[in-house]
């Protein structure tokens, strides 16, 4: 399916044949904006999806799908070639190798790759009551093991809203405040975590239902001030994603991320440093309904720091427990740092630190 200019362009897997190459680039040359390669492990596979007697070996006796693999690479190198800065991103579910690695490489020179294993870890692990989160803490660690091997997209997509999947809200645990709760702590996560974001329409509301390709999105909704606060939330995370170069200028090498904390299970509580250079925020997120007060934490330098986001916050419908400015660093060495902060950190909410310069 080919979009108008401004909105991205899908290339379902199974549709797309290496003859239909001039086509959709002669296209993609005319609405160079922004693509998504819908099913790219289809493509990748003879056997993808199928019985043992429902495909042929290729002539090398392996399963890849070498004319696929060849329309692919050339399909980014041209559009690369002819439009620099375009975006191609993939939505690829197996272990291929460089997916977004240039072309030249070996890679098959996509711009980005859906990270589909840090989407289903993340949804799990909010999935299960609070009580239970420090038995699975693994959940969310795991994904900084390969979180560098591509350029990653975390999707929240169309994909996770529809056929009984139910709303992003409604995947979240508890009572109705804690819903909410959760649903602004996932967005203060994901918006901190490496890699760009990806939300799909009305998760920024917090629709009570999942998407319906048949009606508009449920915008009363926002006439209600919990809904309300998610739009908010989202709005601030944009700003601060934008505002803030350590939490978007080095998404994918490793030099952009440092764990301060990821050990602490028992409270569900993980805690990092995103760097641009010499400048870093820190970012502590508590996966439980308890309120954590004195929570120490360590930092890299002294001074005054300040609390510049809390998804607790009175304005997204939050206990506004948080930290008053200015955040003094004591001289006390904690987790191998020279100084260190003490922190509130509040029920099932994230923040969001800076030192004062």
């Amino acid at each position: 399916m080919l979009a108008a200019a401004g909105v991205l362009v899908f290339v379902q897997g199974a549709a797309v044949k290496a003859g239909q190459a001039v086509l959709v680039l002669g296209e993609m040359a005319r609405h160079p904006v922004e693509y998504h390669a819908d099913a790219v492990a289809s493509m990748l596979y003879l056997d993808y999806s199928r019985e043992d007697e429902d495909w042929l070996p290729n002539i090398h006796g392996g399963r890849e799908n070498l004319e696929a693999i060849d329309f692919l690479r050339e399909f980014n190198e041209v559009t690369h070639g002819q439009h620099p800065g375009v975006l191609i991103a993939a939505e690829e579910s197996t272990a291929w190798p460089q997916v977004t690695r240039p072309t030249w490489l070996g890679g098959l020179g996509f711009s980005m790759k859906w990270n589909m294993g840090w989407m289903h870890d993340t949804l799990q692990y909010f999935d299960k009551d609070p009580v239970y989160r420090h038995y699975h803490h693994d959940q969310l660690t795991f994904g900084l093991l390969y979180a560098f091997t591509e350029n990653f997209v975390l999707p929240f997509s169309h994909d996770e809203v529809v056929h009984g999947k139910g709303s992003m809200l409604n995947k979240m645990p508890g009572d109705e405040w804690q819903r909410f709760a959760n649903l602004r702590l996932l967005y203060t996560y994901m918006f901190t975590y490496p890699g760009t974001k990806l939300l799909f329409m009305g998760n920024e509301i917090g629709q009570g239902i999942e998407w319906n390709h048949n009606q508009a999105l449920d915008w009363y909704v926002l006439d209600y001030p919990l809904h309300h606060g998610v739009q908010t939330l989202v709005r601030d995370l944009n700003r601060l994603y934008r505002d803030t170069p350590s939490l978007h200028r080095i998404s994918f090498e490793p030099q952009g991320f440092e764990w301060i904390d990821c050990h602490d299970s028992d409270q569900s509580t993980l805690s990092y440093l995103r760097w641009d250079g010499g400048e870093f925020t820190i970012v502590v997120l508590n996966f439980t309904p308890v309120p954590r007060h004195n929570y120490r934490i360590g930092v890299p330098e002294g001074g005054h720091y300040r609390e510049i986001h809390n998804s607790d916050s009175v304005f997204y419908g939050g206990s506004n427990v948080g930290n008053e400015y200015p955040i003094i660093a004591e001289d006390v060495s904690w987790m191998g740092r020279p100084h260190s902060l003490c922190l509130n950190l509040p029920p099932l909410s994230g923040i969001v630190l800076q030192r004062e310069r």
